[in-house]
């Protein structure tokens, strides 16, 4: 049956974010970024309140939860608030 098995070597193909989702990168402590893009085989990704974009492995990267969008957006809320450039 085709595409029952993937040819060895050959990544599965995963589903793109839209640009501007909010994602989890798991690696390194559950951070919540922006998805930007892909940059060759890595998402890149950007912090919610500003900062320099970083890249991340798809496979450890997996939607927000809906707590997370929450609080991400309401710490964007609270930087512009402050007068902060995001």
């Amino acid at each position: 049956m085709p595409g029952e098995h993937s040819p060895a070597g050959r990544q599965e193909s995963r589903t793109l974010p839209a640009v501007g989702a909010l994602v989890v990168d798991t690696e390194g402590g559950d951070v919540v970024g922006e998805f930007r893009g892909v940059t060759g085989s890595r998402w890149s990704l950007r912090p919610v309140c500003g900062g320099a974009e970083w890249e991340a492995e798809p496979g450890r990267v997996r939607p927000a939860s809906d707590a997370e969008r929450l609080r991400a957006r309401t710490a964007r809320a609270n930087a512009r608030s402050r007068g902060e450039f995001l």
